[in-house]
């Protein structure tokens, strides 16, 4: 039985790093997009040249 607890507390454990780093990176930048919006922009044009064409 003990070792049933020895695990949860592992894995709670282990859980709780993983969350953190998550954190500090999301906070850190690392998934912010600042690719997609440069490209976006190139393709606005054709969005527009379709929806017009269809009317």
């Amino acid at each position: 039985m003990s070792v049933i607890y020895l695990l949860l507390t592992l894995s709670i454990l282990v859980a709780l790093i993983f969350f953190i780093a998550f954190i500090v990176s999301v906070k850190s930048g690392q998934y912010d997009d600042s690719y997609t919006p440069s490209v976006r922009i190139l393709f606005d044009d054709e969005l527009v040249k379709e929806e017009t064409e269809n009317q």
